[in-house]
């Protein structure tokens, strides 16, 4: 199936983010601001190592795993302490946080399928003997979606999905390719590079996620503005479920009831493993052109960046962040003077043809000049895009340094954008006052719609040696007045464990019945990904 098969890819670093050769410390401007704001913080004690990790499930008994290797081999199916511990969760901070603790919880084992009847195998497999299927991507899931809960089962099987990779059909008058499921970005990015196309799909997980994933978790990426969600990139799907394969999306547009491609886009593996994707594409851009604007305040540079989504003046991105991000982000450049002044800062970017780049350049920056904004330097929004991938790094070496690091975001109309922002605010602040916390929250619009747009939160504390617990109280809290101020639960990190106790205030009763009564069609058994989506309302 694969042209570029991936069973041998680096995988991720077991506690922490990416590649371990390319951790790093805090830039020294940081550490000038975070003292100014946090004062001293005491120094987070080392984890454990790897190999001194004890499991606390153990390994799937003999016959589960001899049922197991007759459909995918023996090679394929694995029960090794490491490879077990890395399918043990995704990269949240409280995921990493839990990675600390000398104990932990990991599936049974980890399943290589390489086919999509192999996929179908192993879960007939798992329904026969009673094991929940987690499927697994690139593991850089951030709301406990990738959880080894077996629910009501006797064990869990991490389906891995890196053998099923790699470009299985590419077709250039249509602009659309057809991709494995564990195909990574980078690696789909490769492939049609060498074709002169892209995706242009570039979330902060691009390094090491896969294109199963972004479809599973309705990913948005950093170019959204001009090149939309990664939902709407997905032109048809595979997917496999215990009940039987689905092949979706014939052509275009369809009026054939309701589109059920839509239905597995978000599903997060609960309703069946999606097999393969496809995408459309189109040609690597001739010219990318990079500006940096600054505003005087939020309000205004929201304003602008409304006028900009609302005129279609096509930035491929645009994105702004507010005083507090603007200032970390100077900081990180160097820049660590400028990073005390006022105001809030933009990054947008044009891609295409040059003439057409340049055109829809010109209309943005006319639309940003009317609402306030002032050109700054250019090499500020390049500074941005080279280090867009490096922010997770960063997070790792705040919490090896004692600071607690993470992140949430949400979405709502530009008409309510000012009244979320402040009501997520006041919670994370009420929080951390009560925890005896200092603090500083920092956000930024990530994706804007004629409509609306999602803010994105990032907040640092000094939680203290054990931060978990008082950040799980934190969370819950803002969960809340994120729901009761009007936003959405997720915007793109999507539902997991951790926002699955709100997802019905969001989609209603009905909503709820509508997902159970498609899961219970698809998995009559509850084998797929149990603990995720579509957990218990919370009791408040």
């Amino acid at each position: 199936m694969s042209t570029q098969p991936q069973d041998e890819r680096l995988d991720m670093r077991w506690d922490g983010w990416g590649d371990p050769a390319r951790a790093h410390g805090l830039p020294g401007g940081v550490k000038l601001l975070l003292g100014a704001v946090l004062g001293r913080v005491p120094k987070a004690p080392p984890g454990p190592d790897l190999a001194d990790v004890r499991i606390s499930t153990p390994p799937l008994p003999d016959p589960d795993l001899a049922a197991l290797a007759g459909v995918v081999g023996a090679e394929h199916v694995r029960t090794g302490h490491d490879v077990r511990l890395l399918h043990a969760g995704g990269k949240s901070t409280p995921d990493l946080l839990r990675r600390r603790q000398t104990e932990q919880a990991a599936p049974g084992a980890v399943v290589l399928p390489g086919t999509d009847d192999e996929v179908a195998a192993v879960l007939a497999v798992a329904g026969e003997r009673g094991l929940a299927v987690v499927p697994f991507g690139g593991g850089t899931a951030v709301t406990g979606g990738l959880e080894p809960d077996a629910g009501p089962h006797r064990g869990v099987v991490s389906l891995d999905l890196r053998r099923l990779s790699g470009l299985i059909a590419f077709d250039d008058v249509d602009q659309e390719a057809t991709f494995g499921a564990g195909t990574t970005a980078p690696a789909a990015e490769a492939v049609l590079g060498e074709r002169g196309f892209e995706l242009g799909h570039f979330p902060q997980s691009f390094e090491f996620a896969t294109l199963g994933g972004f479809a599973a978790l309705r990913s948005s990426g950093q170019s959204s503005a001009g090149h939309g969600r990664f939902d709407a990139m997905v032109t048809g799907l595979r997917v496999v479920t215990p009940t039987g394969t689905l092949d979706l999306g014939r052509a275009p547009g369809s009026a054939a009831g309701p589109d059920l491609v839509r239905w597995f886009l978000g599903s997060e593996g609960t309703f069946g493993v999606i097999t393969r994707v496809r995408v459309r594409v189109h040609p690597v851009p001739e010219a990318r052109l990079f500006d940096a604007w600054t505003f005087g305040g939020f309000a205004a540079g929201a304003d602008g960046l409304r006028r900009v989504a609302q005129l279609g003046t096509g930035p491929t991105v645009i994105r702004l962040s507010d005083e507090a991000e603007t200032a970390v982000s100077l900081a990180q450049v160097g820049s660590i003077g400028r990073a005390l002044t006022k105001g809030c800062s933009a990054v947008v970017v044009h891609e295409g043809p040059a003439d057409l780049a340049a055109a829809r350049r010109a209309a943005t920056s006319r639309v940003l000049q009317e609402a306030g904004g002032v050109p700054a330097a250019p090499r500020l929004a390049a500074a941005w895009d080279h280090g867009r991938f490096k922010a997770p790094y960063l997070r790792d070496a705040l919490l090896a340094h004692g600071v607690f690091c993470e992140t949430l975001e949400t979405a709502t109309t530009w008409s309510n954008l000012r009244a979320l922002k402040a009501s997520v605010t006041s919670a994370l602040t009420q929080g951390f006052d009560g925890a005896d916390a200092r603090h500083r929250i920092l956000c930024h619009v990530s994706h804007v719609y004629p409509t609306g747009a999602s803010l994105y939160f990032t907040v640092i504390a000094g939680l203290g040696p054990e931060p978990l617990d008082a950040w799980l109280r934190i969370k819950a809290r803002t969960n809340d007045a994120i729901m009761a101020a009007g936003g959405m639960i997720t915007h793109h990190h999507g539902v997991g464990t951790d926002h699955a106790p709100w997802l019905e205030q969001e989609i209603g009763p009905a909503g709820v019945r509508m997902l159970r009564a498609v899961r219970a069609e698809l998995d009559p058994a509850g084998i797929m990904n149990p603990g995720a989506l579509l957990a218990p309302a919370r009791v408040r």
